[in-house]
């Protein structure tokens, strides 16, 4: 498979599987793909800008992409460098240490 093929396949994924962040006015797009370390770089942004449940949107799609797409064995996730609608990093690292999102799974 190219490349190309994976990235497609990552974006064909969660176009369909995470169809909550375009809906709730965020954005997603898969920024890098190596196809020979079958790592993928995602960025999230839009609406996501301070959304409570970022942070935890973030893990799930690091954590469900793999198991959703062949080849791929490990995503990162990062705030999208979009001025306008990047997630606010100080508030997102805050949420992250909250105990509250420790098992939240969002549902997706």
């Amino acid at each position: 498979m190219s490349a190309e093929g994976l990235e497609q396949q990552t974006q064909s994924y969660l176009n369909s599987e995470v169809p909550q962040i375009q809906q709730h006015g965020g954005s997603v797009e898969v920024q890098e793909v190596d196809e020979d370390a079958g790592t993928a770089t995602v960025a999230i942004g839009g609406a996501c800008s301070g959304c409570g449940i970022a942070p935890m949107t973030m893990k799930a799609i690091e954590q469900r992409l793999p198991e959703g797409v062949d080849g791929l064995d490990d995503v990162e996730v990062v705030r999208s460098d979009d001025q306008r609608g990047a997630v606010m990093p100080s508030k997102t690292d805050e949420m992250e240490e909250m105990d509250e999102y420790e098992d939240y799974s969002p549902p997706f």
